[in-house]
């Protein structure tokens, strides 16, 4: 697979008050994907007030000075859109997908809560949404089978008083402890025009587009920015760690290893390297575990795409009467192989194929491509960074994945967490 001979198209314009604008103009479907991306997530959290960002998110649509509450949800879809939002460990993201001809109204919706949502805030929404969010961490972690699998990892990975080291949703008592004076706070530090970046992508006129831009965030003053977090991170001096008794049917194990923060070229062989290990059936792990020794049920690897550091997981379930230590074992063998040899090059190749199809496939899409160059501009500066990523991939050679894993799978330097069975024995 090659790059493509066109490029994507970006016209980068930037507000006297900061916000930085990517005009993308692509009149094939009369739609419009509105992104804008806050450079603010859990990271900029501390121990102790951990939640807020993705509380924050919650409380976004609950209305501002000019609009009800829901009034976002419910004018976006009256014509016919989307809308969204989504909180990571580096960003908080909101989106909507409108016709064309209904650009200004996502704009105006955009801005009003940029500028005027904190006059709309109340104790009551604070409370109503402090309770979905608590909601949310037993549906999705608490009291889901795995759930907490992640939230340990991290734990065990990086040190207490590192930004990764805390989930994005929060600690239950964080949550429950959040005040308006906090929340407010949160908001007049990080939801300024200078720590966003808007992104249009679609049926639209560039010059119009961008005078409406102008009209409804230009009035937004621009505020001060506390200096990002830039912890150190010293090597792990020993393996750590856990096992936890579930209410599962079979047990299953995650390892995880740190990475390079996304961007670097061993991040971009890390990722190429957890698809050609476990990318699909056809995949050496995934062949040798389930299909020839028959001790999992399932493996893949994945890859955070974090700015600080990144960490790479391998999640297996083990089959029936399988100890993890035994499942454990044998992936550990897979990764000190990758770890002292280089992959065969058909594994590369299968594997940067699916990687570039996936990514190529992401792109046809207009909301995902608008994501991505925002993406792109929050932690590269650099909008049309998005047609070079798929030349990180091509440039990389088996010597690069084998550097990484040589680098970074060591033994001493990995978290181990195993969920077995609450009524079953625990693993030897």
């Amino acid at each position: 697979m090659s790059v493509p001979a066109s490029r994507l198209q970006v016209d980068r314009r930037q507000l006297p008050n900061g916000l930085k604008v990517n005009l993308h103009r692509d009149p094939s479907l009369p739609l419009v994907a509105i992104n804008l991306w806050y450079h603010v997530g859990s990271k900029n959290e501390r121990p102790g007030r951990t939640g807020f960002a993705h509380l924050f998110e919650h409380m976004l649509f609950q209305g501002s000075q000019h609009i009800d509450t829901n009034g976002h949800f419910q004018s976006v879809q009256q014509v016919g859109g989307i809308v969204n939002g989504s909180t990571w460990y580096d960003r908080t993201n909101y989106y909507e997908t409108l016709p064309a001809s209904h650009l200004g109204l996502g704009l105006w919706l955009e801005s009003d809560r940029m500028g005027f949502l904190l006059p709309a805030m109340t104790p009551e929404k604070l409370e109503n949404q402090r309770n979905v969010v608590m909601n949310e961490r037993r549906q999705r972690i608490d009291n889901r089978p795995y759930g907490i699998a992640h939230e340990r990892l991290h734990e065990l990975l990086y040190p207490a008083d590192h930004p990764y080291h805390w989930p994005v949703i929060g600690y239950m008592e964080d949550i429950a402890a959040a005040t308006m004076e906090d929340v407010q706070s949160f908001f007049r530090t990080y939801y300024a025009p200078n720590n966003a970046v808007l992104t249009l992508a679609g049926d639209f006129e560039s010059e119009s587009a961008f005078r409406q831009i102008e009209d409804y965030f230009g009035p937004i003053a621009s505020a001060p920015l506390p200096d990002p977090p830039r912890p150190t991170l010293a090597p792990m001096t020993g393996e750590r760690r856990d096992e936890i008794a579930d209410e599962i049917l079979l047990s299953r194990v995650y390892i995880a290893f740190h990475a390079p923060a996304y961007g670097h070229r061993l991040w971009y062989a890390a990722d190429l390297l957890t698809t050609a290990l476990t990318g699909g059936k056809s995949s050496p792990l995934y062949q040798d575990l389930v299909y020839r020794r028959e001790i999992a049920q399932d493996i893949s690897m994945s890859l955070l795409p974090t700015e600080l550091s990144s960490m790479l997981y391998v999640v297996a379930t083990c089959k029936p009467g399988v100890s993890p230590a035994i499942l454990e074992e044998a992936i550990l063998e897979h990764l000190a192989e990758a770890a002292t040899r280089v992959i065969p090059a058909e594994h590369l190749e299968r594997a940067r194929n699916q990687v570039l199809n996936s990514f190529y496939r992401n792109l046809q899409a207009l909301d995902r491509r608008a994501d991505a160059m925002s993406e792109f501009t929050v932690y590269f500066d650099d909008p049309e960074g998005v047609n070079d990523e798929a030349r990180s991939y091509l440039d990389l050679s088996p010597q690069d994945l084998l550097d990484y894993a040589s680098k970074y799978w060591l033994p001493k330097q990995k978290a181990v967490v195993t969920f077995v069975p609450k009524n079953g024995e625990s693993s030897p």
